[in-house]
């Protein structure tokens, strides 16, 4: 999903007219557990991790084009060609996490990583 449209989408309340029931406004959450799954099912998460693939290259695109830099001038910062910064923006392949580092390093670009860890159990054996 778009990241410009999904932002849109969580502005917007989903609203279904009905001749018995009137009005009824529907979440985001209550939209997307319906028809991708709740948390914690593979579709739902499938559909989470691809959102934030999304947003990493549209977060990428946005610090380029802040920098007056095109796809190839980075590209050539980063030592890729510029197809792969394309597929990068687009959300097109699996990155290297070493290359994505390198396109923000190239951008001047602050990082941060939020690891999160739920309610498992590491065993270590």
């Amino acid at each position: 999903m778009n990241p410009i449209a999904v932002r849109k989408f969580n502005k917007l309340k989903i609203k279904n007219m009905s001749k018995k029931q009137g009005l009824k406004t529907y979440s985001l959450d209550e939209i997307t557990d319906k028809h991708i799954g709740k948390h914690g099912t593979p579709k739902r998460e499938a559909f989470e991790n691809e959102l934030r693939l999304d947003l990493l290259g549209e977060a990428i695109r946005q610090a380029r084009i802040e920098r007056n830099l095109t796809q190839e001038e980075l590209g050539q910062l980063v030592g890729v060609q510029k197809a792969q910064i394309s597929k990068l923006e687009n959300s097109l392949t699996d990155a290297r996490f070493e290359t994505i580092i390198k396109v923000f390093k190239a951008l001047n670009a602050k990082i941060n990583f939020n690891v999160e860890l739920l309610n498992q159990k590491v065993k270590l054996s």
